[in-house]
């Protein structure tokens, strides 16, 4: 349970107590049902994590803003919204994309897999499992942009050799410098 999940929690209750089960249900529901059609917005359609979504954008609101402001999957990061960092790498249809690079109208019917979707704190995908095992993240906010671009490494025509896939990770920045653990981490996945 999340820590925004339990403050969700105690918010409604709080409310039920205070104005009664009508305005409590609808206080729980969805923020994104009842916010106001924003003039302008155009609807999306999206697979993300397995699951369809549909929701209303403004025509300049980036992949990385939807995932994070609309549908709250805050494990994709800002880092310079410029393309540069790869913080906020994500799937789309299997392939890597910088999220901040990408307006989210032009992935309408697309499946997006970002680091939610990918495993759980119970079940982690071997790439986590490695990443976690190696130590392969100091502060951690690099850390879902290097393991969804890894995955998504695994697929493409990449060599073996340590020079090789550093030159495929070349757009994934880590400042705390953690690139020989982060290395250690996708060779031992790829030998799996």
């Amino acid at each position: 349970m999340s820590r925004r999940s339990v403050l969700q929690a105690i918010g409604v209750s709080g409310t039920a107590a205070a104005l009664g089960s009508g305005l409590a249900a609808e206080a729980a529901a969805d923020p994104r049902d009842a916010a106001p059609i924003e003039p302008g917005s155009q609807p999306l359609k999206l697979v993300i994590n397995g699951k369809q979504q549909t929701l209303r954008v403004d025509p300049r609101t980036t992949l990385l803003d939807a995932l994070r402001e609309r549908l709250h999957l805050t494990g994709t990061k800002k880092g310079c919204d410029h393309g540069q960092c790869g913080a906020c790498t994500v799937h789309v249809n299997g392939r890597r994309v910088n999220s901040c690079l990408s307006f989210a109208l032009m992935h309408e019917g697309d499946e997006i897999t970002t680091i939610e979707g990918l495993g759980t704190p119970v079940e982690m995908h071997p790439m986590q499992a490695a990443f976690v095992e190696h130590d392969a993240y100091q502060c951690g906010y690099c850390t879902s942009g290097q393991i969804m671009s890894a995955v998504a490494l695994a697929k493409e025509p990449c060599g073996g050799s340590d020079a090789e896939i550093k030159e495929a990770m070349s757009g994934n920045i880590c400042r705390c410098g953690a690139y020989s653990n982060i290395l250690a981490a996708i060779q031992q996945t790829r030998k799996a």
